[in-house]
């Protein structure tokens, strides 16, 4: 411990992200990128962008963008909030809308991104228990709190909630707000976007990594009700007035604009899932329901802690976390076709 250093920061705990190896030839199955690259047409604007317009500052609103993106999901762009990657707009989402005195509510197995914030922050965090199933009961989100927030498709259990608990747990709290945390709702679940017009303390923070295969971009945002969005600009522009770099604004407007590669990524991915679940279920796994781009599993008699290690040692990196209830898991990300063939044959082998 440094003696320069705040009592703050000797006492914060950081966010551990998913490990980017330096080796080669590794079947990389740990941090929930997309298989799937972006598309050409956002390779297309960037390149666009280079040019001597790079010693300009870019828009601090991001207005095409947004516009864009208010388009797309049927609000408008005063509905739309942008961050440097959705880390960056929960973290001003924390700041912005959960100082109230009273604990925020998250699920007790979730994105652990949160407890980090709340810390940081000096917020009070309140851990809600999954069902031994793993799933969110709405009824347990009843309580005095500060706020909630919750991702869904949650993470890292891939379990969705459907809108019809979500709208339960909003009439429930009409006098706090409730974020859904939506990184991974393109791969097989319903935006609660379209909530948002009859809920104003609803906001929903998404983000171009995973569907759109961004993740080298960093763009995120959040749409909600312009109150919310004015608090959100108020922490930002007391912060960094420009998030988003010029290449970062025109690769994500072309994401948006391309639809079908869109769509055809999402399906890709959703068909490898299914067939990853199957498999694993035939060699003895039980696989959570997912509809994000990752499975979560765990075997009925081999370790989750071990098996990481022997993949590892056949080049094939996923994720374990050792923490409670979820330590015999494993999340895999959904890779290739060749991939997913990889950790399969390496799975019979073990």
């Amino acid at each position: 411990m440094s003696k320069f250093w705040s009592p703050l920061v000797s006492s914060l705990v950081p966010y551990v992200p998913g490990e980017q190896p330096k080796m080669a030839n590794l079947v990389k199955l740990n941090t929930n990128e997309n298989p799937y690259g972006p598309s050409p047409k956002v390779i297309e604007a960037i390149q666009a962008e280079l040019n001597d317009s790079l010693r300009l500052y870019p828009d601090p609103e991001g207005e095409s963008l947004r516009h864009t993106i208010a388009c797309y999901h049927n609000v408008t762009p005063e509905q739309v909030f942008l961050g440097n990657g959705s880390d960056e707009v929960l973290a001003h989402i924390f700041y912005a809308l959960f100082q109230h005195g009273q604990p925020i509510l998250y699920p007790d197995v979730t994105y652990s991104f949160y407890p980090v914030y709340c810390g940081l922050y000096n917020i009070e965090g309140k851990t809600v228990p999954l069902t031994d199933s793993f799933e969110i009961n709405p009824e347990d989100y009843k309580q005095p709190n500060g706020g909630i927030i919750f991702p869904n498709p949650n993470a890292p259990t891939g379990r969705y909630l459907e809108l019809e608990h979500v709208e339960e747990i909003l009439r429930a709290n009409p006098d706090r707000v409730v974020v859904v945390d939506e990184a991974y709702v393109d791969f097989g679940g319903e935006s609660a976007i379209r909530l948002v017009g009859q809920n104003p303390n609803l906001l929903v923070c998404q983000t171009l990594s995973k569907a759109r295969s961004l993740a080298g971009l960093r763009v995120g945002f959040a749409i909600g009700h312009p109150d919310l969005v004015e608090a959100l600009n108020r922490v930002k522009n007391s912060f960094n007035s420009y998030p988003l770099d010029r290449l970062a604004l025109a690769g994500a407007k072309a994401a948006y604009e391309d639809k079908a590669w869109f769509q055809k990524s999402c399906d890709g991915v959703i068909s490898e899932r299914e067939r990853v679940a199957g498999e694993l279920s035939c060699l003895g796994f039980e696989v959570l329901p997912s509809k994000a781009n990752f499975v979560f599993a765990r075997h009925k008699e081999k370790s989750g802690e071990n098996l990481a290690k022997e993949l590892r040692e056949q080049g094939i990196i996923v994720r374990h976390f050792n923490k409670p209830r979820i330590s015999e898991f494993l999340r895999i990300t959904i890779g290739t076709s060749e991939q997913n063939d990889a950790l399969i044959t390496a799975l019979k082998s073990l």
